[in-house]
């Protein structure tokens, strides 16, 4: 459990981040980290980016001081380095405005560095009492790079709302933290340590964030915290078990369903998969009629749920996990179509269950079906009597 001292600690940390936080909005203004509005964006006024330093900055110096006894050094130092060039492509971001494909590349660098240089991996994985599996270099490297790059995104995906990604992130991270300080014993109880001090920088920075928003998290900020969220998660599947693999995917629950969903909305619509569109988990609420405010707790809500799904996974049977995860497709399938996340007219679920639960509907679509086969066969019978002819 966390100590009166290191609760202290993360007092501090949060202290010196909500002491920071309007510094980092003063040198947005000065170098033009700043979002404009437009057609894609909810604010009216031009609003600093780049918050996401603010907490990346408190988290490297309560790193450096006030948890430099309880960290592993060098461990922590790959953290910052890796993160940083996450940052850095945050901030070039947030300033100019990169292509997906430069940001895409800054995630990679910082997959790559994690997996070469910090060894941060997942070595093996043993799944519902099989043997272990070892898994060769390369696909380590791939699932590593695709971990990171998808997590990290989605995270970045859902920063459409004041408050709205560091509130997920902050409500993920604690569910993580929590998971972390069970599971995680002797060397690896640093990670709990990481976790909880990434919560106290995001607590810091939270009261500018959320709305009305003073400051934006920004690319620096989405990203950072998508890939710290990566980060932590693949430090804890170095020896992973099947449920410790799905535990971060579900803690993770509303970022990775938007980002699902998003990919196949695209796909369904033939758009490309990085281009921007105001379908959203939150772009739809706000459309329902939801305030800016209703959306972004309601989002709460769902990471709350999703946390406490992920939290139970971890205490119940290989056929518990199976009889959960179909309930959970289900509610997430239905609530998706019930808001329109991929089209209007995307509502298999829906018309499912109309179909079982309302008569006059059934008949209906049944005799359309018995109508259209009756063309069809129709259509045949004239071109074989064009034929004979």
């Amino acid at each position: 459990m966390i100590s009166l001292a290191t609760f202290i600690r993360l007092l501090l940390t949060c202290a010196f981040v909500f002491i920071l936080t309007p510094l980092v909005r003063q040198l947005a203004f000065l170098i033009g980290a700043v979002d404009k509005p437009n057609q894609r964006r909810i604010n009216k006024i031009p609003m600093p980016s780049m918050g996401g330093l603010a907490i990346y900055i408190g988290f490297v110096v309560a790193g450096y001081t006030l948890f430099r006894s309880v960290l592993p050094q060098p461990v922590f130092t790959h953290i910052v380095i890796a993160s940083g060039i996450i940052v850095i492509t945050g901030i070039i971001d947030d300033i100019f405005e990169l292509t997906p494909k430069w940001k895409l590349l800054g995630i990679i660098l910082a997959a790559l560095y994690l997996f070469f240089f910090a060894q941060i991996r997942m070595s093996r994985i043993k799944v519902f009492g099989f043997d272990e599996f070892i898994l060769p270099w390369w696909l380590n490297l791939i699932f590593t790079i695709v971990w990171v790059v998808v997590i990290t995104n989605s995270v970045n995906l859902i920063d459409g709302l004041d408050g709205l990604a560091s509130g997920v992130s902050l409500i993920s991270l604690i569910t993580m933290g929590i998971v972390a300080l069970f599971h995680f014993q002797g060397y690896l109880s640093f990670i709990a340590t990481c976790i909880f001090m990434l919560v106290a920088a995001i607590l810091g920075f939270l009261p500018y964030n959320f709305f009305p928003a003073k400051i934006y998290l920004g690319d620096t900020g989405a990203l950072f915290l998508g890939f710290m969220i990566s980060l932590f998660s693949l430090m804890g599947l170095k020896n992973a078990t099947f449920i410790m693999l799905l535990t971060p995917i579900i803690i993770l629950g509303v970022p990775m369903v938007d980002t699902f969903f998003a990919v196949i909305r695209r796909k369904v619509h033939r758009k490309p998969i990085s281009s921007a569109d105001k379908m959203h988990l939150h772009h739809r609420l706000l459309a329902m009629g939801f305030t800016h405010r209703g959306a972004v707790l309601t989002i709460y809500g769902l990471a709350i749920l999703f946390s406490m799904v992920a939290l139970i996974y971890n205490y119940i049977s290989f056929w518990g996990v199976i009889v959960l995860s179909i309930a959970l497709f289900f509610c997430i399938e239905l609530f998706v179509e019930m808001i329109g996340l991929i089209g209007d007219k995307y509502t298999p679920l829906l018309h499912t269950l109309k179909f079982i639960g309302n008569r006059a509907y059934r008949l209906q679509v049944i005799n359309n079906w018995k109508e259209k086969q009756a063309k069809k066969k129709n259509k045949k019978w004239k071109r074989r009597e064009k034929r004979r002819s």
